[in-house]
This record gives C-alpha cells, sequence and structure tokens, in this order.
C-alpha cells in the first residue's frame, strides 16, 4: 500500500542514523551541539528526531496497526460484554424473554419457498463465500483499475479479518446456546452469540457498499450500494428463520461487522486520519530538515507529471521530499492527451527551470528528454508506468519517493540519445529503443486495459499474435557502408539493452558509449526462436563485461545479428508497423536512426557512475 518509511526517508535525505555522540540528540528533540531546542531555522517548525527520520515521509502504518489493535480490543470486549449481560442479568428481561417466542413464530411460518430462499440467503454469509468474494473483490481492485486501489483492497480484507477474529474471541468468551427449536442447518460447536455469518456478511457488503458509495460516481452507485446494504439483513434474518440464533445473536453479528468496517475505515482508506496522511505541520517538518542540510539546493526546479499514472497521494509525497531537499512550492505541470510533456517542458525551460523532474512512463520520459536534448539541464527520473525501460536500465529506485530522493541526492550523468525519423515520422528523440516488425505490432495489439490490469506481461500475450505476420524485407545501411538485405521478423535501435524481467534483447547496448545498437531478428520456427535465445544469453554474458557482441549471428542466416553504428538508414520492403519508445507511431517504409552522444544530462546516485 505504501512504501517503507524508514527506507524511502533515510533514501530521502541521504543521510543515516547516527549515534547521540555524533548528533547530540538525546532522544527529546533537543540538540546538544548545537543548543537549539528541536527548531531549525525558523521557529515553530520541528527537527525529526533523527536525522533521515521525518514524520511528514512516514505511512503512519504502524500508528494505525496499533490504533486497530486498540479499537478492536475495545470492540471485543464491548460486545463480549453485552453477550455476557443478555445471557446473565438481563436475561428475564424484555426483550430477551421475547425471543424464543420470535423463533419459535419463524419456524411456524417455514415454508419450501421461504425454505430455498433463507438457504441462498445464508449462503451469502457462509465462510467459503465470504472468503471467496473477498479475494476476488480485492485481486480487481488491486488489478482493474490504471491506478491500484490498494488502500481500499486493505480495507476490505482488513476489515473481513478483523470481524473474524473479533468474532472468534467473543464465542469464546460469551456461551450461548442456540434457540430450542428444529434448526435447519447443522450446528456447528461455536456459541450462539455473535452470528458468524451475519457478522461476515456485513462487514464484506457493507464494505464493498462504502467504496461503491466513495469511489463510483455513476448514477447507478446509490441503488447498488442499498442492495449492498441489504443483503447483510437478509443473511441475519436467514439465520433467525432457519432457527440457528436469537435476535440479540444477529443484532451483534452487526454492530461486529459495521464496528470492523468503521475502525479500518478510518485506518486505511484516503480523506481519514490514521493511515498515510502526513501530520498538518508535515512541510514545516520538511523544510526544517532541509534547513538541517548543509547546503540547502537552491535551483529552480519543475516536475512534469503524468496524472493517469501518478496519483495524488503520490504526488503529495513528492512534494513533501523536494521540501525536505529544499526545493519548495515547487511547481506540478501535468501532461495531457495532447501534450504528452514536451511542451510543458519547453515551457518550464523558458521560465528558467534549472531542473527538471519527469513523473511518469517511458512515453513521458521521452516526451521530456526531446525537450531537453542538448540543453544540459539535468533530469530527474521518477518512474511511474508500465515499462520504466531506462530507470530499470540504471538501476534506479522503482518507487517514486525514493527516486526522487536519489535523483535529488544524485551527480549529474550524460547519457546519448538516439534521433530518429521516417516517412510521415518528424524527427524526435529516444531514451531506450525504437523498431520496427513485432515488437511494434505487439505494442499496437495491447490495449490501455491489458496493461492496467497484466502490466508488462500483456506485451508476451499480444506478441504471440503478431508471430503470425508474414516477416519483413528490408535494406540495411550502415555509417554510409554497403547496403544490408536482410529479412527480419523485427528490427530494433537501441540505446540500451535491458527490458523488462531482465531480459537482454540487445545486451551490449550502453546509453553512454556514443553509438547506438542495431538487432536483426529472424527466427525460423519454434528451433529458431530457441536458438535466438541462446545467442541472446550468450551475448548478454560477454556484454555484460564489457566485451564486443556486435556482430553475434551475423552474416550467416543466424536468428540474431548485432551492429553497433552512429547513422542508420533502414528501408522496407513494404509499410511496417514501427515504435518509439514503447509507443506506436503508424507504419512506414523508412527509418533513419543517429546518436546524439551525450545529449541528455540525468542526476543519478553517485554508486551508478
Amino acid at each position: 500500500m505504501a512504501a517503507d518509511s524508514s527506507t524511502t526517508i533515510t533514501t530521502a535525505t541521504g543521510s543515516s542514523d547516527r549515534s547521540p555522540d555524533a548528533t547530540g540528540d538525546d532522544g527529546t528533540g533537543r540538540t546538544g551541539r548545537s543548543g537549539r531546542t528541536g527548531r531549525s531555522g525558523r521557529r515553530g517548525a520541528p527537527v525529526p528526531p533523527r536525522p533521515g527520520h521525518s514524520p511528514a515521509l512516514t505511512t503512519g502504518i504502524p500508528r494505525a496497526a496499533a490504533r486497530i489493535g486498540a479499537f478492536a480490543v475495545c470492540q471485543a470486549a464491548v460486545i463480549a460484554g453485552f453477550g455476557l449481560l443478555i445471557t446473565g442479568p438481563a436475561r428475564e428481561f424484555w426483550p430477551m424473554t421475547a425471543e424464543d417466542t420470535a423463533v419459535e413464530a419463524l419456524e411456524d411460518a417455514r415454508t419450501t419457498t421461504l425454505d430455498t430462499a433463507s438457504t441462498i440467503a445464508s449462503a451469502l454469509g457462509d465462510t467459503a463465500t465470504v472468503v471467496g468474494l473477498t479475494l476476488l473483490a480485492c485481486l480487481a481492485l488491486v488489478l482493474v483499475p490504471r491506478l491500484p486501489r490498494w488502500r481500499e483492497a486493505v480495507f476490505l480484507a482488513v476489515g473481513v479479518s478483523l470481524q473474524s477474529m473479533i468474532f472468534v474471541l467473543i464465542t469464546a468468551s460469551v456461551d450461548r446456546t442456540r434457540p430450542d427449536v428444529e434448526r435447519m442447518d447443522d450446528s456447528p460447536p461455536t456459541s450462539s452469540y455473535t452470528s458468524g455469518h451475519t457478522g461476515a456478511a456485513t462487514a464484506l457488503y457493507a464494505g464493498l457498499a462504502v467504496l461503491v458509495l466513495s469511489r463510483v460516481r455513476a448514477p447507478w452507485r446509490k441503488p447498488l450500494a442499498a442492495l449492498l446494504l441489504l443483503l447483510p439483513l437478509l443473511v441475519g434474518l436467514a439465520r433467525l428463520y432457519r432457527g440457528m440464533h436469537h435476535p440479540t445473536d444477529v443484532a451483534g453479528g452487526l454492530a461486529n461487522g459495521a464496528l470492523s468496517l468503521f475502525v479500518v475505515g478510518r485506518a486505511v482508506l484516503p480523506g481519514h486520519s490514521w493511515v498515510g496522511r502526513p501530520p498538518a505541520d508535515a512541510m514545516d517538518i520538511a523544510v526544517a530538515a532541509a534547513e538541517e542540510q548543509p547546503a540547502p539546493a537552491q535551483k529552480q526546479v519543475t516536475v512534469i507529471v503524468n496524472p493517469t499514472v501518478t496519483d495524488e497521494a503520490t504526488q503529495e509525497q513528492l512534494r513533501l521530499v523536494l521540501a525536505q531537499h529544499g526545493y519548495r512550492d515547487t511547481p506540478f505541470v501535468a501532461t495531457t492527451a495532447e501534450d504528452t510533456g514536451g511542451g510543458q517542458t519547453a515551457d518550464a525551460l523558458r521560465a528558467g527551470a534549472e531542473l527538471i523532474v519527469v513523473c511518469g512512463g517511458d512515453g513521458t520520459v521521452r516526451a521530456v528528454a526531446d525537450a531537453l536534448a542538448g540543453t544540459d539541464v539535468p533530469l530527474v527520473l521518477v518512474p511511474s508506468g508500465t515499462g520504466n525501460l531506462l530507470a530499470r536500465h540504471l538501476h534506479l529506485p522503482l518507487r517514486p519517493a525514493e527516486a526522487l530522493a536519489a535523483g535529488l541526492t544524485g551527480e549529474p550523468r550524460a547519457l546519448d540519445l538516439g534521433r530518429i525519423e521516417g516517412d510521415g515520422l518528424p524527427a524526435v528523440h529516444f531514451t531506450a529503443m525504437a523498431g520496427a516488425g513485432l515488437d511494434a505490432t505487439m505494442l499496437e495489439e495491447t490495449s490501455d486495459r491489458a496493461k492496467s490490469v497484466l502490466g508488462w506481461p500483456a506485451y508476451v500475450l499480444a506478441g504471440a499474435k503478431g508471430l503470425r505476420t508474414p516477416r519483413m524485407r528490408l535494406t540495411v545501411r550502415l555509417d554510409g557502408g554497403p547496403e544490408l538485405r536482410r529479412t527480419a521478423r523485427m528490427v530494433l535501435l537501441a540505446n540500451i539493452g535491458t527490458v523488462q524481467a531482465g531480459a537482454a534483447p540487445v545486451p551490449a547496448a550502453k546509453p553512454d558509449d556514443g553509438l547506438l545498437d542495431l538487432a536483426v531478428f529472424d527466427p525460423r520456427g519454434a528451433g529458431g526462436w530457441l536458438r535466438a535465445a541462446a545467442v541472446l544469453l550468450r551475448a548478454k554474458r560477454r556484454g555484460a563485461g564489457g566485451a564486443d557482441v556486435t556482430g553475434t549471428g551475423a552474416g550467416d542466416g543466424g536468428p540474431v545479428e548485432f551492429h553497433t553504428f552512429r547513422r542508420a538508414e533502414l528501408a522496407f520492403a513494404r509499410p511496417q508497423s514501427r515504435e518509439i519508445d514503447g509507443d506506436p507511431v503508424g507504419p512506414g517504409l523508412r527509418l533513419t536512426a543517429e546518436v546524439r552522444p551525450g545529449a541528455l544530462t540525468v542526476m543519478l546516485p553517485a554508486r551508478e557512475r
């Protein structure tokens, strides 16, 4: 649901825990060496007790877990106390004296139709049903939306689980026999108080109703929520009808499920106060931490953010990281479908930006890098999309806050860019790879929905469909040399060698060698793909040590052929699908690519140099 706070924050400040002797911190916020008492630079802004552990960036998970535990104990005590009351001193008072009469009346009213209906309603609260539906709902919340609903999934899963744990505690504390009527189900060994079916149904279906009301904007959300809220009542009525519980048992189950949802909802759902929300003075804390740095940053920074893959909670955390490093009131500029980052970056440069932070996927990074090419204005990569190829190749953290912190505390490093153009394709830069053939077809066939549900494996499934397309015929001219005629399934023009899952289709490609790499894939049949995989594995082992792998399988009918170049001209016999940094750019007959050595400056941790 959220990054581990200590890891994120230690990276964010670039410092590690120091002993009291080194800092003079006695654990009370007093700094002996400086003589200041929990203040830095401006009064009223508290300094974190330990360097690198600002509460401005904590997730709040330990505090929320402690509160859930404390409230759960109180909840169990109250409901169990009520159970001991109705089975003890209050059992001779109304309405407890009327409970048996009510259950007997339901027994007398039984019919075949009602029996069937009660069986269905009771099954909605069965353990298997509740567990299965909870699991499916949680998986849907995580996999289906473009931005996974981790908090909502945790809310539902923990709410149902908490209700179950409290139910076990209560039944162990309150020994109540079931009604003295003919029971239509096998009697479990647990006490009649509370109704476990009703409690579980309340936690699940009322929890889903809460999510529908708070997260859905469709006009049918209220009728659906009302139906979901009705289900626990039907389960409770069915348990009464079937002679399994007294009315107060069902009331206790409803209370247990509802209170469990309330406690967990307060802890984890967005908009509530127990977890994931920084304290009210979080920005003051972050700024105070920045003022503790030896040399607070003074550069003018602009953050280019793709809002479709970066939610508001992540953006707020990034603001706190920036403030903690001395970048206050940093503007966040959102990309749009019409302008994916290039225009926003150009505007920021004209406004005097000295550092650009890009928060998005490969397409956003490419657009921003295209605008930054040759400017010497450094870029901080904050990966948020599906591929994040350049960030993965550079071994940057994939959690946004950690990646931002690593960039802000890093050193500038010049990387190459590829410049590519073709028929119907204006000249643009790419950071990772461009290509034609199977890989471009695969990208064209992968829907946004598939990517949001499956992530990068969606590309693999789409690629399987592309294997049915005929191989291409092309000519290749490298650095003005002789024309090479080839057939191929796909060609890749690469600035980096690795992609997702550690695969390395162009193993020797490096973003700082002043060259681009060409890979021509022409495997034939299943055996050809196996030989291609073997070639890639051998090339990766040689390339990992810096050895040249150029020409592996070249010119001999092999399944994979590698070349390095400064300028490449590719001409296809018929229009081919094309892509640049994971974005399809339409079919065409030509691609021309050349390297621009050191055209992009990226902030990288010192260890990456």
